[in-house]
């Protein structure tokens, strides 16, 4: 298939289980509607669909949900299944993702132009925000700060 029609095939993949999400048809204690399924990434032989999941809730929480969403995968890949007509339907493996800044604000870094500006609010807590200097508090830094010239933390 296609790469074109992969990246149309996951995009219609992750809005059919975000549905599902914000309609409580996912039954598992674990998942609640403050997941947001970011992005669905399918394998070119249509096997595997890797499903990746955030929210603005603490990691303890985002981790709940995927393992919830992935003890639901079956039910998931069925009831989806019978909505979008496809030759072999893939397996949905769901992962935690713990992109900082995200796709998009990735992307309109990198299409700004001369002059542009690009306001970043961080709306999800991280603990590496209030820990002591370590390894992961400064990727995450390393991280917020790879987009920026100028960095305001209030």
């Amino acid at each position: 298939m296609g790469q074109f029609r992969l990246l149309r095939l996951g995009e219609q993949l992750r809005k059919e289980i975000s549905s599902m999400l914000m309609k409580h048809e996912i039954k598992d204690p674990r998942v609640n509607e403050f997941l947001s399924i970011n992005k669905v990434e399918v394998s070119g032989d249509l096997a595997f669909a890797k499903v990746y999941v955030s929210s603005f809730l603490d990691d303890a929480s985002v981790e709940r949900g995927v393992q919830g969403l992935q003890s639901a995968a079956g039910f998931i890949q069925s009831t989806i299944a019978r909505k979008v007509s496809i030759y072999r339907f893939p397996k949905f493996t769901f992962v935690a993702d713990y992109n900082v800044t995200g796709e998009a604000a990735t992307a309109a870094v990198a299409n700004m132009k001369e002059g542009d500006v690009v306001l970043l609010q961080n709306t999800r807590f991280r603990g590496e925000e209030e820990t002591k200097p370590n390894k992961a508090g400064e990727a995450f830094a390393k991280e917020l700060a790879d987009l920026a010239d100028v960095y305001v933390c209030d």
